[in-house]
């Protein structure tokens, strides 16, 4: 049966419709279905998380695979049905839950749009990461996280998701391969826990966003936002150490070069 026909027969069975409040676009496609599952695969996970099941694109597979194998779903119906298959289901809204147990599992996830880059910066986050993640983006959003310096769509959300992260593109999926059609395209990323030298995350991420706070002001307007944890007035040393112009914007300096400004700043 093809993930057309079984979506068919889901709605038809659920008697319901995709919720545009809930960023619900089913994914119809055999192939990109295949390569998020080889994906998955090749990390050989013992334990799943699938953020938002809805009709079971991926869910049916996994389920078939996965012994242990949890579902997010925040459509209490949907939640249920799921309920009903014997998987364990846990209701609510990913973004607002204790995510202290996910370290031990791989997350898959075809993800609401509107959640998709709160959700990269949380778990970048966490302080023991997950296994993997293998997730699905607005394009747009994933140009965004795998973007280099000195482009359009680098920012606080590259960095942050580059410092973490090892990242790499499963595929792309257009608008026609999901039912119904969004007005945008998709691309599935896959995350590796990447091995960094930052210790206070929190603080990490405060000093990145003050970085692109206004990005196009020169980076040296944006780091008089910082507090006392901070010496400012090294500022021009590591300029000259790093042959940097006084002019710099932050979305001219690489991850790495970002991350040792923030240990050189920082007050022991």
């Amino acid at each position: 049966m093809t993930a057309l026909e079984r979506l068919e027969k889901r709605l038809a069975e659920l008697q319901i419709i995709a919720k545009k409040s809930l960023g619900q676009n089913f994914l119809v496609s055999d192939g990109v279905i295949n390569k998020i599952l080889d994906a998955v695969a090749d990390e050989s996970p013992q334990k799943v998380l699938e953020i938002g099941p809805g009709c079971g694109a991926l869910t049916d597979l996994l389920a078939e695979k996965y012994k242990d194998l949890t579902l997010i779903e925040l459509d209490r119906h949907l939640a249920e049905f799921w309920r009903q298959q014997n998987l364990n289901v846990i209701e609510g809204d990913a973004l607002r839950m204790d995510w202290s147990f996910g370290s031990s599992y791989l997350l898959v996830s075809n993800l609401p749009y509107q959640i998709s880059s709160s959700l990269v910066i949380e778990r970048s986050m966490d302080d023991s990461q997950l296994q993997a993640m293998v997730l699905m983006f607005q394009k747009e959003v994933a140009q965004r996280i795998r973007a280099m310096p000195q482009t359009e769509h680098y920012g606080m959300l590259s960095v942050i998701a580059q410092e973490f992260w090892q990242i790499s593109t499963v595929c792309d999926a257009g608008s026609r391969e999901f039912k119904p059609a969004p007005k945008v395209s998709s691309r599935v990323l896959k995350f590796l826990p990447r091995t960094s030298e930052i210790q206070n995350k929190a603080e990490y991420l405060a000093f990145v966003k003050a970085c692109f706070q206004q990005r196009r002001r020169v980076l040296s307007t944006n780091l008089a936002a910082l507090n006392q944890q901070y010496d400012k007035s090294k500022f021009k040393d590591w300029l000259e150490q790093n042959k940097k112009s006084d002019k710099v914007r932050a979305e001219e300096l690489s991850v790495k070069e970002i991350a040792n400004l923030y240990h050189f700043l920082k007050m022991k």
